[in-house]
C-alpha cells in the first residue's frame, strides 16, 4: 500500500480472527488521529475490518482488494 501511514501490519497468510487481532493490538499501540495501514490474504477481512471498525469507532479511511491482497488504511478515532 503506498501510503504514509503511521505504522504497517502485515497479516498476510492469517485467518480469521487473527487479522483483527493482531489490526487491535497494533491501533492499541497508536495514538488518536494515527493511522495503520494493514495488509491482509483472508478474504473474510473484507467484511470483518469494515464490522471492526463500525463496532470501534475507528475510521475505515480506504480498503481495496488486489489479486488476491486485501490492504486496509484505519484511523485510530
Amino acid at each position: 500500500m503506498s501510503t504514509n501511514a503511521t505504522q504497517t501490519l502485515d497479516t498476510r497468510g492469517m485467518n480469521c480472527p487473527l487479522p483483527i487481532l493482531h489490526t487491535k493490538k497494533a491501533l492499541a499501540k497508536l495514538t488518536q488521529g494515527e493511522t495503520l495501514a494493514v495488509t491482509a490474504t483472508d478474504p473474510g477481512s473484507l467484511k470483518d475490518m469494515q464490522a471492526f471498525c463500525k463496532q470501534t469507532g475507528h475510521e475505515l479511511v480506504s480498503s481495496s482488494a488486489n489479486q488476491g491482497e486485501f490492504e486496509f488504511l484505519i484511523r485510530k478515532s
